[in-house]
Parts: C-alpha cells; structure tokens; sequence
C-alpha cells in the first residue's frame, strides 16, 4: 500500500508513520516503472538503517531531528561520501570515491536527512532539458500519467525532480544556474526554490559556473521549501506578517511572456485574475535592462567561460573528449573563444547590468511570471533533432537564466488546475530577498490551493 509522503513530518510527528516506513515506501517507488532512469546510485540499504537508527532514537525519547528521517536524493553533482560524484556523465565513472560529504549534504545529514541515492542529470548540468544519453532520460512521471505520452522531465535535476513526483524521495537536492530546479519544478508541478547563490555552500559540488551555481532542493510545498533552505542555508528565515494586499507585484510581458502556449497562457491569466481579486497590487512594467541580455550572454556567458575552465583538460584529451555528450561539448567548447579581458568585461557588465535592474525593481515586493512558457515537451523530437533540442532548451532557460544573472532568488509554484498539464508560477526578486519572496510564496500558494 502506498504512503503520501506530502505530509511526512507531521505524520511522523504524531506516530502515523515511521522513517523505516518512509524508506520502504521510497524504494518501492525508486524500483518502479515511472521512476526509471531517475537514480544513477542508489543508497536503499543505507537509508534502512539510518531510518531504522532515528526511530530507534526517537522512540528511546531522544528528540526527532528536524528532517524526522525523510528520504532525500542527491543530484550527482554533490558529493557523498563513499561514492563517486559522476555529474551525469561517463567521463568522471572512474574517479575515486568521495573521503567526505560536502557540506551542503553534511547539512542535510546532521539534520536527520535520509540519502535516497545520486540522481540522474543533464551531463554536467548543462542543459534544461533533462535528456541523458549516457544514464537513460526519466520520463516525466506526473505528465505520463495524465496522457500517456513520454514527455521531458525539465532539467537539469532531472532525476531530482523524478524522485519527488513519485515518492522515491521526500525532497531533493539540486542546483540551479539558469533554472535547474525551476524548470523541472514547473514541468512536473513541483516547488522549485532558488535562493540568492551566497546564502548557501556549493563547495564540494561539481560546478557549471562558479558565479551562478545555486545549491537548493526540490519540495511538494513552500512550507517543506522554507525547512529545506533553513537547513541548508544554516540560517532562519523570517517569515513577514505582511497581508497579501499589502503586497506589490511587478509584472513584467516582455520576453517573460513571449511564445506562452495555450495552456500557459490559460494558467497564469487566471492565477493574476486570483491575485487581484485577493487585493493584491500587480502592476505592469517595462524592464529596459532586459534588452541587454543578449549582449551579456552573446559568447555563452559565465557558463561557457567557467565551464572551459574546469573541462579544457578533459576536452583537449581526445579519447575523454569522446565520452562527452556532443550537445554538451559543444556549448562548454564556447568558452575556449572567451579572453580573460572579455571575462573581466563581463564581470563589470553584470555588476552594471544588476544595479540597474535593481533600480527599476525597487518599491517592489517581487516579480511575477511564467517559469517557463511551454508545458513539458515530448521527448521524441529532442532526441531526434539538434535544432529542436536547442530551440526548445533556450525557450526553457529563457526566463528563470534572468534571476541567476541578477544574483536574485525566485519560486516556481504549480498553478494548473486538476487534469491540466502542469505550468510553474515564478515569483522572483533581487538578492537577499529571500525571506520576504517565501513568505509571498506561502500566500500565493494557499491561494492557488483554494478552490473558487
């Protein structure tokens, strides 16, 4: 019999459910059919008895941790230790073992996290798309099960994403540096939360780009959002007592709202319609800043110049070359263009770039836009065409790769109704606004929950 993991803690908290059983019921979700591709490496007998261990604990009368025993994955970037790290990919498999966890993981742990196992991702996370030619690509479960079609599953915590929709996993740690946890959160109806990048460790994480990597998790509620970035972040958010009609919403159409599908455009036209009549003040305005993005990103920007970085060895080595997937070579070989004068100019560009947005966003209380403008794509064309696949994963970065630029923090929430495709719901801000965005996110979430 299946276990609704949605409300574990509280479960947990009242005797109706124990770690073990929340381990049990992860296995048996990572071992089924909608879970496939979604683990790299698995930690089923680890998490047994670590789940074993805290009821044990708890019923002794030592205090639950904060995460109860709750099962987590791991994206395959982080490092475990006694496993290897592979970055979805087959050029690490032969690396040794990490001696230690990293301290994002580290954090997780000391707070009574249970290690589901590394999930499935795009190699080397370049890519928000999901597709693995290396591990196989995980379906999107949630899509699969409304019309039967295999549809991506957004990436690049692809497996991530999996592992929560079907309950092989309670949350999920991830990355986002252009919309890595949002992008498979909006596609699979998921809370994607990406905090502002300082506030929490990526040391120990295999990086895409040192100036946009964003360590943070996946959850099924902004409630489970705030507990996992608390742990994360060793730090408590405070959540402002602020109505919803005291707060203020920018609304911004171009290029945020650019090529929205039907189904898009449905979901989030009746999401604004639900905020305005909570009282809430959502304004429209122009971002003049948004027209520089091209320049900023003509050259691959920071992701191309620091993922060079960190792969020319490997990519000047024909045989480990080889083993790369070519999608993603050849956007990491972009960076081999950039000079360190073009980087420095970069840096100062984006320095300007932010203080002028941040001076058209003030007065503010956050923005509000689609995640991504599409619902999740069949899978099919991807694989079989370069242009598509490309098309399709600028379309899926497009908004969310905006917030990493700025240095900013931003919520995908699920705002479909029942028997539609899933469509995220993006609230984001500047940096440090963290605490202000979740508690915006807790109204706008019961909101959207409410039936009319």
């Amino acid at each position: 019999m299946s276990i609704d993991l949605s409300g574990a803690l509280l479960q947990l908290q009242d005797g109706r459910l124990s770690a073990a059983e929340a381990a049990q019921e992860n296995q048996r979700q990572a071992l089924s059919e909608g879970c496939k591709n979604a683990y790299v490496r698995e930690f089923f007998k680890q998490a047994q008895i670590c789940a074993a261990a805290i009821d044990t604990l708890a019923q002794a009368g030592a205090p639950r941790p904060r995460l109860g025993g709750l099962g987590i994955s791991i994206k395959d970037l982080f490092d475990v230790a006694g496993a290897v790290s592979g970055a979805g990919s087959r050029v690490l498999s032969q690396n040794a073992p990490a001696h230690q966890d990293c301290p994002a993981v580290a954090r997780l742990r000391q707070a009574g996290a249970v290690l589901t196992g590394h999930t499935n991702m795009s190699e080397f996370a370049f890519s928000g798309v999901g597709i693995n030619p290396h591990h196989g690509t995980p379906l999107n479960p949630v899509t699969f099960a409304m019309d039967g079609q295999a549809r991506i599953p957004g990436g690049s915590s692809s497996g991530a994403a999996v592992s929560v929709s079907t309950g092989a996993a309670w949350a999920a740690l991830g990355s986002d540096t252009g919309g890595s946890i949002r992008i498979p959160a909006a596609l699979q109806g998921l809370v994607g939360f990406k905090n502002t990048a300082r506030l929490t460790p990526t040391e120990g994480c295999i990086p895409l780009s040192t100036t946009l990597d964003t360590a943070c998790a996946l959850t099924r509620s902004v409630r489970d959002a705030i507990l996992l970035h608390e742990v994360l972040a060793a730090r408590q958010v405070r959540i402002s007592p602020r109505p919803l009609k005291a707060m203020r919403l920018a609304l911004v159409k171009p290029l945020f709202q650019d090529g929205m599908d039907d189904a898009v455009s449905r979901a989030f036209e009746r999401s604004l319609k639900r905020l305005r009549a909570a009282g809430c003040d959502v304004e429209e305005i122009d971002l003049p800043a948004l027209n520089q993005l091209s320049e900023l990103q003509a050259q691959g920007g920071f992701a191309a110049a620091e993922s060079w970085a960190w792969h020319r060895q490997r990519l000047q080595n024909s045989e480990q070359a080889a083993l790369y997937d070519p999608r993603v070579s050849a956007r990491i070989r972009r960076g081999e263009a950039i000079s360190a004068a073009d980087y420095v100019d970069l840096l100062n560009r984006r320095r300007q770039w932010i203080a002028n947005m941040e001076a058209s966003l003030a007065g503010f209380d956050a923005v509000i836009s689609p995640t991504v403008p599409i619902v999740a794509p069949l899978l099919a064309p991807l694989l079989a065409s370069d242009e598509q696949f490309f098309a399709t994963n600028a379309l899926l970065l497009r908004n969310p790769s905006v917030v990493n630029l700025l240095d900013g923090c931003a919520i995908s929430l699920p705002c479909q109704e029942e028997g539609e495709l899933p469509v995220g719901l993006m609230l984001w801000s500047t940096a440090a606004q963290d605490d202000l965005l979740l508690s915006l996110a807790l109204q706008i979430e019961h909101l959207l929950n409410a039936r009319p």
